[in-house]
């Protein structure tokens, strides 16, 4: 199973590596009650205006500080102080990184049989009427079972994703996550979950991932 670093290995969610990465969930949860405002907001055209002049200058301001080019740039301080991908991905990830406001609200653990996780998903992420639009739910299921299919201890990638909508998956209601580990044969590794609301069965999913070496990760990180 996980070191003791590695931040799935429970539902209790893990702090902050220090006070900027706390700061920086602080900035991310706020820019998340942003969105959802201004995807539902009735204010005037005047008043979403000077908006977007304030956060465009916010914009500016951060602009001119020191930038990373992406997670896995080498002056990224969770890197720096090596706590390795998984750190990386439970700050930064965009479907479930604590500290990028692009991710919906989810959170995942597991043990030595699965893979868990719980999310209510607001207004921004509806497709049909009061209902989470579908390729939010094939990204949760593409991220949830990424992380499980670590329960191998030699992960891979996405091959193919396939995902049954059985019943409209309900905005602004707790989603529970329950997946396992079907097959691990060779480079293949085979996992399903399912998405829970009000104890219905919404959406099932099977994803193959394919296991990469070592080398192939570094070239990918380099973008080479």
């Amino acid at each position: 199973m996980p070191s003791k670093y590695y931040p799935f290995d429970s539902e209790t969610l893990h702090e902050p590596l220090n006070e900027v990465w706390a700061a920086r969930r602080e900035a991310a949860d706020a820019t998340r009650r942003l969105i959802e405002n201004l995807v539902n907001t009735q204010t005037s055209a005047e008043e979403l205006r000077q908006l977007a002049v304030r956060i465009s200058a916010e914009a500016d301001r951060l602009e001119a500080e020191p930038m990373s080019r992406g997670r896995f740039d080498s002056i990224n301080p969770v890197a720096v102080e090596q706590r390795g991908i998984s750190e990386l991905n439970y700050e930064l990830n965009p479907v479930e990184g604590k500290s990028n406001p692009l991710a919906p609200p989810i959170h995942i653990w597991m043990d030595d049989e699965g893979v868990y996780g719980k999310a209510t998903l607001g207004w921004q992420y509806e497709g049909p009427p009061s209902t989470v639009h579908g390729g939010y739910v094939a990204a949760l299921f593409d991220q949830f079972l990424g992380i499980g299919q670590k329960l191998t201890g030699h992960p891979g990638v996405t091959g193919q994703l396939s995902v049954k909508y059985l019943k409209p998956t309900p905005l602004n209601t707790e989603l529970k996550f329950v997946g396992r580990l079907d097959k691990s044969e060779g480079r293949r590794i085979m996992m399903t979950a399912e998405i829970i609301a009000n104890d219905v069965v919404t959406a099932k999913a099977e994803c193959l991932f394919i296991r990469i070496d070592a080398e192939t990760f570094k070239r990918m990180k380099e973008g080479s």
